[in-house]
């Protein structure tokens, strides 16, 4: 049964839905402080997605390993997040766009 919270969601290619070894991911959003994680992919609301696309121009690519520097003082917002060597502050609501398989 697919999670009806991501059922209708677009796949980094828009055309499909999502594949069911992403919906066992984490949200980037949910990570552990510090965790290790991998990008799975990205989701896109729309099959025209400009905040999608741009995480995807970051960087945010399927294989890229990804973690949780630091949280915002308020509500966890924004959150700093680390990929490759590089670090962007992100907005939950951006970063739940992001799924992500934590490290073992």
């Amino acid at each position: 049964m697919l999670c009806p919270a991501l059922e209708g969601v677009y796949n980094t290619n828009h055309s499909h839905l999502l594949k069911r070894s992403q919906l066992t991911s984490l949200r980037l959003s949910e990570l552990a402080f510090g965790q290790m994680a991998t990008v799975n992919a990205v989701q896109a609301t729309a099959p025209i997605d400009p905040i999608a696309e741009r995480l995807r121009d970051l960087g945010f690519v399927a294989g890229e390993p990804v973690r949780v520097v630091a949280r915002g003082p308020v509500g966890a917002d924004p959150l700093l997040i680390q990929i490759g060597f590089t670090r962007f502050a992100l907005r939950r609501a951006e970063a739940a766009r992001v799924l992500v398989d934590p490290a073992a």
